[in-house]
């Protein structure tokens, strides 16, 4: 299921450049020179998809444990049914009960060093702003993130949000080179549409729990557990 992550990063670019375009329209990149430019968008792209590994280890580690527990293909049915229910519920009832408030104040010291190195025009700051810019709030990375869990190892975790940020990658660097090239109308009728596309991986991470023997999309039972026999393991492989 990793290759959902790439979807998520590729249908979500809209939702990115709502949320981090305001970053990136203003990134202090070196337009003088083109290898500089390409360059400095690269080092700005290496820090977020840095800052989304490392939160996707964590992440993974999470869901090994939830294996490891034997939870096993049953989780990537929880994470599927989280995923829809996170996009049906009302987000006046979401913001009521916000799970993030009690991370405001390291958010706050984030943006702090983001307006730092804002006005700083160096590859070093380069490089800081998209790694900060990845540890900011956003309600595609929390999708990204609960799709990571399922991959059921820390490896794995890492990998997944690796691939959502390289999904991201195309839009954001229009970004950056032509600044708001979205016009407005644009933009809401592609955000409305993202919440279908979360659904549909949701649906696909369900089938994927439930074992149906469909190739690629809901593998058999059998090809889903983890085992500690290795003799198991190379039957299964062999199947």
């Amino acid at each position: 299921m990793l290759w959902t992550a790439l979807i998520l990063g590729l249908a979500g670019s809209f939702h990115c450049i709502g949320m981090c375009g305001p970053i990136a329209f203003v990134l202090p990149v070196d337009k003088s020179s083109k290898s500089k430019l390409s360059f400095q968008t690269f080092l700005y792209h290496f820090g977020r998809l840095l800052s989304y590994s490392i939160i996707g280890v964590l992440f993974g580690f999470i869901g090994k444990g939830l294996y490891l527990a034997g939870f096993q293909q049953r989780l990537s049915i929880l994470v599927g049914v989280l995923m829809i229910f996170l996009i049906i519920i009302p987000v006046s009832l979401f913001n009521k009960y916000n799970f993030t408030k009690p991370l405001y104040k390291i958010i706050g010291k984030i943006k702090q060093q983001l307006g730092l190195y804002l006005n700083k025009k160096s590859n070093k700051s380069i490089f800081l702003i998209g790694f900060f810019n990845g540890f900011l709030p956003c309600g595609l990375v929390y999708m990204a993130l609960i799709g990571s869990i399922s991959t059921g190892n820390a490896l794995n975790g890492g990998l997944y949000m690796f691939l959502f940020g390289l999904g991201t990658i195309p839009l954001m660097t229009a970004a950056i080179l032509l600044g708001n090239f979205v016009n407005l109308t644009l933009r809401k009728k592609i955000q409305k549409a993202i919440p279908v596309f979360v659904v549909i991986i949701g649906i696909l991470f369900i089938l994927r729990g439930l074992g149906l023997g469909i190739p690629y999309i809901s593998p058999s039972d059998a090809k889903l557990q983890i085992s500690n026999n290795p003799a198991e393991c190379i039957t299964v492989e062999n199947e």
